[in-house]
């Protein structure tokens, strides 16, 4: 059975023009066989999807396949060997699939480079066309304790990086060297590759795009300008952060190619769990035992808070579940700066070993508890 377009595409029949496209630019680069190498279900669904766009971004074809579906273009296969076939509606056959891609994402054939494609499929970052393309970013995962996150820290991280080559700083050639045509595109930046039926045009690999290469290579880092280093770079970890923050150092990360921008470090923050406290927001919270004589006759009790103790209130007769707020014992919040509260959670602690004169003196307080509860 064949498939409906709109539902290969993922959209409704009422849909316009500009929701069919970024609908089908979603999809493409989801299958694109750049970003599924191997992956035959993959390419073949890349087709399937730019043969859906093909004919729904056509209004003739359109109204024609939302009245008779794909029984309207069933010459299409007929027209591929030569002929229109019957039942043809004169439309003939679908086009190339990457010819498609390219004509919506633009920046690709025969012109200059550096468009939507380069962004989504190129290995070097976003290119310059002269060779030196941006490096990529980095991630490193810190994880950080509560008192760190609430205070703020400073911390320095060691990774390993591409970083400029230290014998040709970043040119990619021996000192001296010349830039010649590149021999691999013969100094166009692009060259066509096919897969099965279908070619097409990308970036040179070998010289990102520029059409140049060095004539001597640098025979440290084999041309490429860029060598594996140990880095260490010192981080500043504002209070208030949390869990799944993200922060930039700039130009932390790899390397470009050919003495290109270098990429940024994303350190990822991870808060690891806490003894006593529990995170809620910009509050923090903490169960705590009090003796049952200051539950009931009321009076003063000390709570640890992330800086020192603070001193807590409590009023006669509390009951053990009751929560105090101490206002401004919390987190700093990292936008506004103001800090958050410490939620008390106080449970009645009873004790276990009690002296002979203290069930005396229990059993006299529940036989007037058992007195004042008959009046």
């Amino acid at each position: 059975m064949a498939e409906d377009y709109y539902h290969l595409l993922g959209v409704e029949k009422t849909v316009n023009a500009e929701e069919l496209k970024k609908a089908y630019r979603k999809k493409a680069i989801q299958y694109h066989p750049d970003k599924n190498p191997g992956n035959k279900e993959a390419e073949e669904m890349f087709k399937k999807i730019s043969q859906a766009y093909e004919v729904l971004s056509d209004p003739d074809k359109r109204a024609a396949y939302d009245r008779y579906g794909e029984a309207a273009f069933q010459g299409a296969a007929g027209a591929a060997r030569g002929g229109a076939g019957a039942g043809g509606a004169g439309y003939g056959n679908f086009h190339d699939p990457y010819e498609i891609f390219r004509e919506v994402f633009g920046g690709m054939g025969g012109g200059g480079t550096g468009g939507i494609f380069e962004e989504f499929f190129s290995s070097g970052g976003s290119g310059r066309g002269d060779g030196r393309a941006r490096g990529a970013d980095l991630r490193y995962d810190m994880e950080i304790t509560l008192e760190e996150a609430a205070l703020g820290a400073d911390k320095e991280i060691s990774f390993r990086r591409l970083a400029p080559c230290a014998r040709c700083h970043g040119s990619g050639g021996e000192p001296g060297s010349k830039v010649v045509r590149c021999p691999t595109c013969h100094g166009r930046g692009q060259v066509t590759v096919s897969r099965g039926f279908f070619q097409m045009t990308q970036i040179c690999p070998r010289c990102s795009g520029s059409g140049q290469v060095n004539e001597n290579p640098c025979r440290e880092c084999k041309g490429e300008g860029r060598t594996p280093q140990q880095t260490r770079v010192a981080v500043h970890i504002p209070a208030g952060v949390d869990t799944g923050s993200r922060l930039r150092s700039t130009g932390h990360g790899e390397a470009g190619l050919s003495g290109g921008e270098p990429g940024d470090l994303y350190v990822v923050i991870s808060v690891a769990p806490h003894r006593t406290f529990t995170r809620e927001g910009d509050d923090l919270l903490i169960e705590m035992p009090i003796p049952f004589a200051v539950a009931a006759l009321g009076g003063e009790v000390e709570v640890p808070t992330l800086k020192a103790n603070a001193s807590l209130k409590i009023p006669v007769g509390t009951q053990s579940g009751t929560t105090f707020r101490v206002r401004g014992y919390g987190v700093r919040n990292l936008r506004s700066g103001q800090p958050g509260d410490e939620l008390v959670t106080v449970h009645i602690e009873v004790p276990k070993n009690l002296s002979s004169k203290q069930k005396k003196l229990l059993e006299e307080f529940d036989s007037e508890n058992e007195k004042l509860r008959r009046k």
